[in-house]
């Protein structure tokens, strides 16, 4: 599932190509990827044609589009696993899981949105008092945005009771945060995922963030991380940020700070990747493991 860097390359890219031109109509080819609409493809179509939208924002993984003449109104996209936005010339064959298109009075582009497994979607929605859709007002800042703060979302990180990288992947305490940089920033801060958020300091908390931070403004940097055709800026190009990553998907590969190999282990359906050596189990009673016990471990594992 793209994550917030991959969200945020293609806010910027709806953001150049479409805000601020006239909608002259709109086609909904798969009911189900407006599913949440309010009025289904009717309603959605009447308040979108002759508006435009003024802005392209984005909270963690959402995006949404404010309309100009509706200004209560926007139009909420959410990517899911496969989603894509599309800012294609007009006159370019549709794609295969082509699902909604968007055509401009200029007729220069359209926007489209392709989505082949139909777990995203977009919606029509209302504005709260903060200018954010309703549907996800509920999902906390992330840490790209500058209102961000990191001492009260450390704050309510240490108050979870639960393992640190559940909690990096809730998106009502901190948001944008998948899978794959939550591997990152729990290598680069040396913590084991299965550590229990209360257990971390007040300074490893912060740094756990800080890292987060880093590592996907890096990420942004190189247009995002591409592991497959299904993630695409809006120009259908590809991020690069995948040939720096320094855990996720380097199972058996030698860490690049201390040289033990990434493990690859379970964790809530998917896959979980952490340095053996810098980033020590923790107990059961919630301390960590000695570097000397790990290394004791790891011989034992292999025959020793």
């Amino acid at each position: 599932m793209p994550e917030l860097p991959e969200v945020e390359v293609v806010r910027r890219g709806i953001d150049r190509w479409a805000t601020g031109r006239t909608i002259e109509t709109v086609n909904v080819l798969y009911p189900r990827s407006i599913r949440r609409s309010p009025g289904g493809a009717g309603a959605l179509i009447d308040a979108l044609t002759t508006d435009s939208f003024r802005c392209a924002s984005r909270r963690g993984k959402y995006l949404w589009l404010p309309l100009k003449n509706s200004p209560d109104l926007a139009l909420v996209i959410h990517l899911g696993m496969s989603g894509q936005v599309l800012m294609q010339p007009a006159k370019s064959i549709d794609e295969k899981h082509l699902r909604v298109r968007v055509h401009f009075t200029d007729a220069k582009r359209q926007m489209r949105f392709v989505d082949q497994r139909t777990f995203g979607g977009v919606y029509l929605d209302s504005l709260s008092v903060d200018g954010v859709p309703a549907t996800i007002a509920h999902i906390a800042r992330d840490p790209l945005d500058p209102d961000f703060d990191d001492v009260a979302t450390a704050k309510r990180i240490r108050g979870k009771d639960t393992e640190i990288k559940r909690v990096l992947l809730d998106q009502s305490v901190i948001s944008g945060i998948g899978n794959i940089y939550a591997d990152e920033a729990l290598w680069r801060a040396k913590v084991n995922g299965r550590k229990p958020a209360s257990k971390l300091s007040r300074k490893e908390a912060i740094g756990l963030i800080e890292h987060a931070r880093e590592v996907m403004q890096e990420a942004l940097a190189q247009g995002g991380t591409s592991f497959d055709s299904l993630y695409v800026n809006v120009n259908g190009e590809s991020g690069y940020f995948e040939r720096s990553l320094d855990a996720y998907g380097r199972e058996g590969e030698p860490c690049r700070r201390c040289g033990a190999p990434i493990k690859r282990e379970a964790f809530m359906n998917r896959s979980s990747y952490r340095c053996a050596r810098c980033q020590v189990a923790p107990r059961r009673g919630g301390g960590a493991v000695s570097s000397d016990e790990a290394a004791r471990a790891t011989h034992r594992g292999h025959g020793g």
